[in-house]
């Protein structure tokens, strides 16, 4: 029986914590360049494999440093950055086309993306937790990932009606700053920790 006390209160709780994340910002990076409904596939998917392992794991994955996931989560930030601001002036006129994309290779990198970034991600932490909590795994987990695909839905049709207004360059400069930002103060994290 799915409680939608539960359900509401866990996707309230999940949503909240993941529309400042890197998730939205990855959905938008990727909606600027891909059709935006293979790119949710493959968020989607990878959303849904980690709120099963959060569920599945419960309060497990609370037991992890915290230092350590803020140190991992700061070097992942840091070489997506660098990888943004590293990458070779790409003008608007070479950027792909939906229609030139495979859906198996667009779904895949978005599946990756997220699965890498989004690994002992806080909010995969108080998914574990509130799965402990409420003892509602069903509950728990259509809620969170409900939250999730939500925070990244508004990620990739953010990025597409981006895109009519602002030049590419400058939205992969500013994700690449708020990466850097990012990075610097998850390491900054595991420092002070």
């Amino acid at each position: 029986m799915i409680s939608i006390t539960v359900t509401a209160l866990v996707f309230g709780v999940i949503f909240l914590a993941e529309l400042p994340d890197k998730t939205a910002l990855a959905g938008l990076v990727l909606g600027t360049r891909y059709r935006a409904s293979y790119v949710f596939a493959g968020v989607a998917a990878a959303f849904l494999l980690h709120v099963v392992l959060a569920v599945a794991a419960g309060s497990v994955l609370t037991l992890l440093p915290q230092q350590i996931v803020h140190a991992l989560t700061g070097v992942l930030f840091l070489g997506g950055a660098a990888v943004l601001l590293l990458k070779k002036g790409e003008e608007e006129e070479e950027i792909r086309k939906p229609a030139d994309q495979s859906f198996w290779k667009v779904a895949g990198t978005g599946f990756m993306l997220i699965m890498v970034a989004e690994f002992g991600d806080l909010t995969q932490i108080m998914t574990a937790n509130l799965a402990a909590r409420y003892d509602d795994p069903i509950s728990v987990g259509l809620g969170a990932v409900l939250g999730l695909w939500a925070v990244a839905g508004l990620g990739i049709v953010g990025g597409k009606a981006l895109m009519k207004k602002v030049p590419l360059r400058l939205i992969t400069q500013i994700a690449a700053v708020l990466m850097l930002a990012l990075g610097v103060w998850s390491l900054w994290e595991a420092i002070a920790g």
